[in-house]
């Protein structure tokens, strides 16, 4: 169906994509700012194309200038990656309307879970566990009041089109309602030019589990277990890892089930992921799905021995899916995302020169980069610059690893995220995997701009 795939994207996830075209004989086109034209990923693909300056809006998020580079470069497919275009349904029908092959779900399934008021009615369908809230947007300030009452507090207010904690606003108090509503409002219509929220129930220090899917579009659908992504500062994940210690095999196969049937009821096609908020009673609800591959897709890999990027191009190219029985988890894998950002001045973005660049090795450990000595870190993107994924027999093989590997990952010339990360390890909640989402900023964030991890 296709042989040549433009990677609509850069950095560490474009290089990824790259990898899993050349293991399957696909040739890769990479698509690249002026400011990244010394990234790893315009080296290692067959072919790479310069699509603009660095504002995104001018090169990684313009339609225009990706299918420009397919037709000059002659591609027949577009991976997007994660972020950037990635969930964006008007571009994978352009893509289509290309005679390009979209290696991702449908766009209308894109557009449908890209509205969580619609995703929401959609799991309800699939019998899914939501958590209770508003049939839909509020219409106002007076029926976001109305529905909080009923609910009863604390209630969390959502842009319906939102993500990564902005339109978001925990209400705890009920005079605070209309003034949360107002603000959450403004900030969605800012950022994604769609004021409209919803309103549900907050669940207090729940855990934030999500798991992997891979569907067929023809309505199979299999599950490649959990991962626990608890450990965020405000929405924004710093430590991901598989299988969480909070999921037992019999919750496990639970909210595998879950997520599959209702991924199966709407024909999903490709990578996805279900996000589920598990609760101190061990009850899941419904919060999201990201049709997309994930940053933190490696500590799958690592548990299940798969390749899901190279299983996206399969199930693109209409190979079959495993089967659900031949999906087997060993071990434990965890994923630390190492930013330039400096932590000691409020996680600040560091962008600059690397003037050492010395990467951890030994057995279970997995860098994922697209970073080396001398690269400049441009100042224009998201500061991820590698992700350290390891691997071990259990959990306290997998956190011996990891601390060895931080350790030994020395980055000279800018700040980066690595002694928080190293600190995270070591507090007891996290070795005994007592967390949830808002840990970190109860208990880590005063320490960091204290300068105790600087």
């Amino acid at each position: 169906m296709f042989t040549k795939v433009l990677v609509a994207n850069r950095g560490e996830i474009a290089l990824r994509v790259i990898r899993a075209c050349r293991d399957i004989g696909l040739k890769s086109v990479a698509v690249f700012s002026t400011a990244d034209r010394d990234s790893l990923h315009v080296r290692f693909a067959d072919e790479s194309v310069c699509i603009g300056p660095p504002p995104g809006s001018q090169s990684y998020l313009s339609p225009k200038a990706i299918i420009a580079a397919a037709e000059i470069t002659g591609a027949d497919a577009v991976h997007p990656g994660y972020g950037f275009l990635a969930e964006n349904a008007d571009f994978a029908q352009i893509c289509l309307a290309h005679e390009l092959v979209w290696i991702g779900p449908n766009p209308k399934d894109i557009d449908l879970m890209g509205n969580k008021s619609e995703a929401k009615r959609t799991m309800i369908k699939a019998g899914c566990p939501v958590i209770p809230g508003s049939d839909g947007p509020v219409a106002n300030a007076a029926e976001a009041r109305k529905l909080a009452e009923e609910f009863g507090l604390p209630v969390m207010i959502k842009a319906v089109a939102g993500g990564g904690g902005r339109g978001m606003r925990l209400v705890q108090d009920i005079a605070n309602v209309e003034t949360a509503f107002e603000m959450a409002s403004a900030e969605a219509e800012a950022a994604f030019s769609n004021g409209d929220l919803y309103l549900e129930k907050a669940i207090i220090e729940p855990r934030h589990i999500e798991i992997q899917l891979m569907g067929d579009g023809k309505g199979g659908c299999v599950h490649f277990g959990e991962r626990d992504c608890s450990m965020q500062r405000r929405h924004q994940k710093l430590i991901e890892e598989s299988p969480s210690p909070a999921v037992n095999a019999k919750l496990r196969e639970e909210m595998g089930r879950t997520a599959t049937q209702a991924a199966a009821s709407i024909s999903y096609s490709g990578a996805g992921t279900m996000e589920f908020l598990l609760d101190k009673s061990g009850h899941f609800y419904f919060m999201e799905m990201n049709t997309r591959i994930q940053v933190e897709h490696p500590v799958t890999e690592m548990v299940t021995g798969s390749d899901l990027v190279k299983m996206q191009l399969e199930v693109a190219l209409g190979h079959e899916l495993p089967k659900q029985k031949d999906i087997l988890f060993r071990g434990h894998a965890i994923e630390c995302r190492v930013n330039a950002e400096d932590a000691s001045r409020g996680f600040l973005p560091s962008p600059g020169t690397v003037t050492t660049w010395n990467l951890p090795g030994g057995p279970g450990v997995r860098v994922d980069t697209h970073v080396y000595h001398g690269y400049a870190i441009p100042p224009f993107y998201d500061s991820l610059i590698a992700k350290l994924i390891v691997y071990g027999a259990n959990r306290e093989e997998a956190l011996a690893r990891c601390r060895r590997a931080l350790s030994e990952f020395i980055v000279e010339g800018v700040h980066t995220t690595i002694p928080f990360h190293l600190q995270m390890l070591d507090t007891e909640a996290f070795q005994t995997g007592n967390v949830h989402t808002k840990w970190v900023e109860q208990h880590m964030e005063q320490q960091a701009k204290a300068g105790a991890v600087a």
